[in-house]
């Protein structure tokens, strides 16, 4: 085992698989692991390099096996499966990071602490909401529209819904209105959860040094600024500078007006690029 210097370990519920080649390349150790052995396994062992891919839970174990002195090395999927010779298995995953992990072009991703996956989880929780939101609103909307009550779109949209629902129940069915007042309960909690999920957000980039920063660049800044993982732009967070024209011109100009502007701006140059030709 002292000849070892590389190990490629493949995460997963349950058995890992551990893959340990020397200086030379040559095969020292391939064997599974027990989720409960691994941290013992890499206890006994010297400093190594450990490569894994950046997948679930590969944070988590990067932090335990640095802890016991190891260098980890988070590399993603796609750039890992170049390595895979045949077949998809476990080994096969496992003898790939410690070819890969050796690479001098290999790009790598910075372990997170768990401080950094605390404010991830606040986002993607989040956004899973909104997504929440979103599919009730539409069930809401469609099973309406089945009974010819319709609204404009947005939230004022559905707000009207909802008052045009109260005011024509007694005409509809009680089965209906039963379903009905369930989504409108169900719509409403999670506006609740993600009211309390974007206080949160907004509570930790105020007293997040680097968020504090950040938001003081001229421009439009979001809460997806100060996201670790970037964000998701379908659902960006509620955080947003409010001092700049720039932002204030997205604010007061609608999308259609913008894409005319920016069609008018390359109407005029394709003719100024004819004139010069």
């Amino acid at each position: 085992m002292a000849q070892v210097s590389t190990i490629g370990l493949d995460l997963a519920k349950n058995v890992f698989q551990v893959h340990g080649i020397d200086a030379e390349g040559k095969v020292v150790v391939r064997r599974s692991l027990r989720r409960g052995e691994v941290v013992t396994f890499f206890t006994k062992l010297a400093p190594y390099l450990v490569g894994m891919e950046a997948c679930g839970t590969a944070h988590h174990w990067a932090r335990e096996l640095v802890k016991l002195g190891h260098t980890v090395k988070l590399m993603p999927p796609a750039y890992v499966k170049p390595y895979v010779k045949r077949g998809k298995t476990d080994a096969a995953d496992a003898e790939a990071m410690a070819e890969a992990v050796t690479r001098p072009t290999m790009r790598f991703v910075a372990v997170k602490t768990v401080d950094q996956q605390g404010v991830l989880m606040l986002h993607r929780v989040r956004e899973l909401l909104v997504r929440q939101r979103t599919m009730l609103t539409n069930a809401f909307r469609g099973h309406l529209a089945e009974l010819g009550i319709i609204g404009v779109q947005g939230q004022s949209g559905l707000k009207d819904l909802i008052v045009q629902f109260h005011a024509q129940q007694s005409g509809l069915p009680e089965l209906a209105r039963a379903a009905l007042r369930r989504l409108i309960n169900q719509i409403g909690e999670v506006g609740d959860e993600i009211g309390k999920s974007e206080k949160e957000i907004v509570a930790w980039c105020r007293t997040d040094a680097a968020s504090r920063r950040l938001l003081t660049i001229p421009g439009v800044v979001s809460g997806d600024t100060v996201n670790p993982s970037g964000g998701d732009k379908r659902n960006p967070s509620p955080l947003r500078s409010r001092d700049s024209s720039n932002d204030r011109y997205f604010d007061e100009v609608s999308p259609r007006d913008r894409r005319a502007e920016t069609a008018d701006e390359n109407a005029g140059r394709s003719r100024s690029d004819s004139a010069v030709a």
